[in-house]
């Protein structure tokens, strides 16, 4: 097991600013994309601004784009986030179609959960007063003793009968009901 999660910013996982119960807010505020205009590795960084970072612009109007030229560098993305924490991710040989990928992916995001060591594996708004629940809340105790797999402990508690455990248990009162019908007629003879 590493060690690398104790570098990362603990906390809870938070739905930020409740996205989603009302309108959809993007949650990436920018993107950085910085290349070298020569170099070798930066081809599909390149192939991207030239083919799709227009079209990319016009279809989120709400992320502003910088494209920062450098020289000798290896190519970059840097998306920057409404709560402030920004993903660095290095775009070196990547093709234009990899390049698309990760834009996509940085847009989606919400800048918090990769950076995050959860302390916890489930978090709500409003917590329980009655306790989390657990698989032995509403167990029986007969059941502590029992040995499996078992037959009895397959069946659900109070389980309803079904139609045709009903129609048994008719037709044996109706049979217990003529036996003692032929009964009281053979004593009165």
């Amino acid at each position: 097991m590493s060690n690398s999660h104790l570098f990362l910013k603990s906390g809870f996982p938070r739905a930020p600013l409740q996205n989603g119960l009302g309108r959809y807010v993007c949650q990436l505020q920018r993107i950085t994309l910085k290349f070298c205009k020569n170099n070798g590795s930066s081809k599909g960084m390149r192939d991207f601004i030239e083919n799709h970072l227009v079209d990319f612009a016009k279809e989120n109007p709400g992320i502003v784009v910088y494209v920062k030229p450098r020289r000798h560098r290896t190519p970059v993305l840097v998306g920057e986030y409404l709560n402030g924490d920004r993903e660095w991710l290095s775009c070196r040989n990547s093709t234009q179609e990899e390049i698309t990928k990760w834009v996509d992916l940085l847009r989606t995001q919400n800048g918090s959960s990769s950076s995050l060591r959860l302390r916890k594996m489930w978090h709500t708004d409003v917590p329980s007063i009655q306790g989390p629940w657990t698989p032995f809340l509403l167990r029986s105790p007969e059941a502590h003793g029992q040995e499996y797999p078992s037959v009895e402990a397959s069946k659900p508690l109070d389980a309803p009968q079904t139609a045709t455990e009903k129609l048994i248990e008719l037709f044996r009162q109706q049979k217990q009901l003529g036996d003692e019908d032929v009964l009281s007629q053979k004593r009165a003879e």
